[in-house]
């Protein structure tokens, strides 16, 4: 890897930003993928207790984001990417413990690319997948 990209990453690992704000902690980020974990507390509830959607979909913006610019970094192209859109079904709510985030390509190209984000609870069970499309930008 080269400077630059080590750089991007570590900013990553440190959780900057809403990514810090949120709680997000990415252990893992790669051009295959990102897993990463969220602590949930009560500064992620909607008014009725539960986790607010809009988590949900700021940890899939997150989670796509990293795993688009890798990609970018390892094939070579460069630059970065940026979500143009973010589709989310919310699958099963919850109050409390720890959300898994996980990336998977569903298309890599040289102009866009479309990531799916899988978020589960503890037990495992899915709660909310995202569908984010990235524009590769040059920087």
């Amino acid at each position: 890897m080269n400077e630059n990209l080590d750089g991007m990453l570590a900013r990553v690992k440190e959780s900057v930003g809403l990514d810090a704000h949120l709680g997000f902690v990415v252990d893992e980020a790669s051009g295959d993928g990102v897993t990463g974990t969220l602590r949930i507390t009560p500064d992620h509830h909607q008014p009725f207790g539960i986790v607010h959607g809009g988590t949900y979909c700021a940890l899939a913006e997150s989670a796509a984001s990293i795993s688009a610019f890798c990609w970018l970094q390892e094939a070579g192209i460069g630059g970065t990417a940026v979500g143009v859109n973010n589709s989310t079904d919310f699958l099963r709510s919850v109050s409390d413990g720890v959300i898994a985030v996980s990336t998977s390509p569903i298309h890599r190209g040289r102009r866009q690319q479309l990531w799916q984000i899988d978020m589960t609870d503890d037990q495992g069970r899915l709660i909310a997948q995202s569908r984010v499309r990235m524009q590769n930008i040059e920087m």
